[in-house]
């Protein structure tokens, strides 16, 4: 197995740690999934572009996009597109993005972020009911910013 999995393979298992014992709600780990795919789209859209000397996507953007949450497919699409992984002022940055990113996640398990947290899923599921009433839609929302519950 490549070493670059090492961090994500930890970060799925943080991640079903988290959500298990009601630190954060499923959505966190969506949130990761939506902006990985999303962060290995602009690398691969920004590899094609150097390719063809055309318009670039701004290193603010993949970093910004590492930062969100996106790391995993950031990583991922550095290691398989082989872009982004000469640049030593990049990859300072990117390492930057990826260890406020990590302290973020880890200050949720903290009791007040995990409770503020959780009051935010709360309002969120109840804005949706009342924006939209009660149907799928607003029933999945509720799912996703639902904390399970430890027995």
């Amino acid at each position: 197995m490549k070493i670059y999995y090492y961090p994500i393979i930890l970060l799925i298992a943080g991640l079903l740690y988290s959500y298990w014992f009601g630190y954060t709600p499923v959505l966190v780990s969506v949130a990761y999934f939506i902006a990985s795919i999303a962060s290995y789209a602009l690398y691969a859209k920004d590899k094609k572009a150097a390719r063809r000397g055309a318009w670039r996507v701004q290193e603010n953007t993949l970093q910004l996009t590492a930062l969100l949450g996106g790391w995993p497919g950031a990583l991922i699409a550095q290691q398989r597109l082989r872009h982004k992984t000469q640049k030593v002022s990049f990859r300072l940055v990117f390492a930057v993005t990826f260890l406020l990113n990590i302290g973020l996640l880890a200050w949720l398990h903290t009791a007040k972020a995990s409770e503020t947290l959780r009051y935010y899923s709360d309002k969120a599921g109840d804005w949706a009911v009342a924006q939209f009433g009660v149907n799928l839609g607003t029933a999945i929302v509720q799912e996703l910013t639902a904390f399970h519950r430890p027995r």
